[in-house]
């Protein structure tokens, strides 16, 4: 059984990624067709409970699956659903974050007497594909459902939950357990260079030319911030990347800097969100600490996520200069 549950998985992906850029996408899936069948019926809302989810992408990086997690969170919200919670693929991460706490299960739901109930993958700017997913919830009113998105779906401007998710990962019991190196008293800056798998395609034109930035742009990029920074602190410098220090030797010449290219994934990720000032790379992975951080955050313009329009968040372009409001 198990076996064959994986090949139709398998089969059910490969038709998906076929189909997503055809007009017909949406027809593959068994709850459109519900909603052509029952869109003229009229049914009075009992007052049962609907859930909408997300899948966080099992072969992806902790950043990628917190975007698909988030968007299941939010578009919860604008389709005026409950949300259900789908575990991270590690357990680890699952209780480092926090963000199942306060929310029902797909499993525990299941258990309860829902279903779930595969929706389309949608633009979230297109009326049309949003009408569709209307319509499809509105065909399974006094159902007992659990909505869940395509894999993937996006959602552009993540800050919008940024209140709930700090919530939730501030309180998180996890946090008990939170252990840093930074120095007691000092004013500590997380600088993210994004280096390991994006260091073979830097000279490509593919995906990893859009995540590559020089350790020049960093560099100019610290300066201003320090320029900018206003503390009578001692100020500490942390360099989080992968690779060797004579990589980065442009940076040895900040004074109090601190190489962090051994700390563990969750480990960089927990400083950068309690540094005082997070700066960015083009990658999800410092964004979704961002997210998190609740100091000054510096940021590329040109990022594939928004950015709240908040006197915290600070922009920079490609020159690594601050862009001023």
């Amino acid at each position: 059984m198990v076996i064959i549950y994986k090949i139709k998985k398998r089969l059910w992906s490969k038709i998906v990624v076929f189909s997503r850029n055809y007009d017909w996408y949406p027809k593959i899936y068994r709850s459109y067709w519900m909603s052509k069948f029952r869109e003229n019926a009229i049914v009075k809302d009992e007052g049962i409970k609907q859930y909408f989810t997300a899948i966080p992408n099992v072969g992806a990086g902790i950043g990628h699956q917190m975007a698909n997690w988030i968007a299941g969170y939010w578009w919860a919200k604008q389709f005026g659903l409950s949300f259900a919670h789908i575990p991270f693929s590690s357990s680890k991460w699952e209780t480092f974050l926090g963000f199942g706490l306060g929310e029902p299960s797909v499993e525990e739901l299941i258990q309860q007497g829902y279903r779930k109930v595969k929706i389309p993958l949608f633009k979230e700017k297109s009326k049309e594909d949003l009408q569709i997913i209307r319509s499809i919830i509105k065909a399974y009113t006094n159902k007992k459902v659990v909505f869940v998105c395509g894999q993937d779906q996006f959602y552009k401007d993540q800050y919008g939950v940024i209140n709930d998710i700090q919530q939730k990962f501030y309180q998180a019991p996890s946090r008990k357990d939170d252990c840093l190196i930074f120095e007691e008293n000092a004013y500590n800056v997380a600088i993210h260079v994004r280096r390991g798998d994006i260091v073979a395609g830097q000279n490509k034109i593919d995906n990893h030319t859009m995540r590559w930035l020089t350790n020049e742009y960093f560099e100019t990029v610290l300066k201003n911030t320090l320029d900018f920074i206003n503390t009578t602190k001692k100020v500490n410098i942390y360099l989080f990347s992968q690779g060797d220090e004579e990589e980065f030797k442009e940076f040895k010449k900040f004074p109090n800097l601190i190489f962090c290219l051994d700390m563990g994934a969750m480990d960089s990720f927990l400083h950068m969100t309690k540094a005082d000032v997070l700066i960015t790379s083009k990658s999800s992975f410092s964004y979704k600490p961002a997210l998190l951080n609740k100091g000054i955050k510096v940021v590329p313009k040109d990022f594939w996520h928004g950015y709240p329009k908040d006197s915290s968040w600070v922009l920079v372009g490609d020159d690594g200069n601050i862009i001023k409001n």
